[in-house]
């Protein structure tokens, strides 16, 4: 049996703002029936954007009811453009928490306020039907999943089906949502910044293996002058310091090297 805090057990008996708003401003969905839950919710907004009244019309359990109900009371009074910023975790901590299992009634209010919102300023809704599909049972694509991922810090594949409800059917894509989850949370690797003297030595290195042989195999050659930052100082000698063509060999062949094997934002100046 779940433990309820005794908000979510209020709203549940006590549900507010059920019913539809006729002429209703702004209308959005989320969810579905075949998926368990479903909900609809309507917005009166007046002129300066101020969101006077909402109700909800809900199929589903009683998290389902009273994530919707207080969903209607955070948004009432606000600016329309304040309530696009409520959150599932916000509408979560309203109700004083909600089981695991049921985070996912969270997660539709905020669809269905996002779509209200969506629909109050015209703006278009668009499925990508190419878009690759991680759960077939509730048609959740994976853009979606890394989304809700991101936003609620999710780890496991259990905390995955609890907000979304991906992988909690036949449970065939749970291998799906564990790649999902590993490629979200993958640690970034940060490359360390060289320090001038290690930029230098690297630099060195390069000319004497890639630049310099190529550059004497016409009379020329090239000489490392100082490093500031990515701004790379270099010499030319022999033929290509009085050669016509020296700025193309230096933006062309030598800053293009160091670019490649250095740094993209390598810039080269000729003393």
């Amino acid at each position: 049996m779940w433990n309820y805090s005794e908000k979510v057990v209020d709203h549940y008996r006590n549900p507010r703002n059920v019913g539809s708003i006729e002429n209703a401003d702004a209308i959005g969905e989320a969810g579905s029936l075949s998926c368990g839950d479903m909900l609809k919710l309507y917005l009166k907004v007046d002129k300066n954007g101020i969101i006077t009244d909402a109700k909800f019309q809900t199929f589903g359990c009683g998290s389902a009811v009273a994530s919707s109900s207080i969903l209607t009371e955070m948004v009432i009074g606000k600016h329309i453009d304040e309530a696009r910023k409520i959150t599932n975790k916000q509408i979560v901590e309203a109700l004083g928490g909600l089981p695991p299992e049921k985070m996912h009634c969270s997660v539709m209010g905020h669809e269905a306020l996002e779509a209200a919102i969506a629909n109050y300023y015209n703006e278009e809704i668009t499925i990508n039907t190419d878009e690759e599909l991680v759960c077939n049972c509730f048609g959740i694509t994976k853009s979606f999943l890394e989304n809700e991922i991101k936003i609620n810090n999710l780890k496991t594949v259990e905390e995955v089906i609890n907000y979304t409800k991906a992988g909690g059917a036949c449970g065939r894509c749970q291998g799906k949502i564990k790649e999902v989850l590993e490629s979200v949370n993958k640690p970034e690797i940060k490359e360390e910044k060289l320090t001038k003297t290690q930029m230098i030595i690297k630099i060195n290195n390069i000319i004497e293996k890639y630049l310099s042989p190529e550059l004497r195999k016409d009379g020329g050659d090239i000489e490392l002058i100082d490093v500031e930052d990515n701004k790379i100082k270099v010499k030319l000698s022999g033929r290509c310091q009085a050669c016509n063509r020296s700025q193309l060999t230096l933006t062309h062949f030598v800053e293009a090297t160091l670019r490649d094997h250095i740094d993209k934002n390598i810039e080269i100046i000729q003393v």
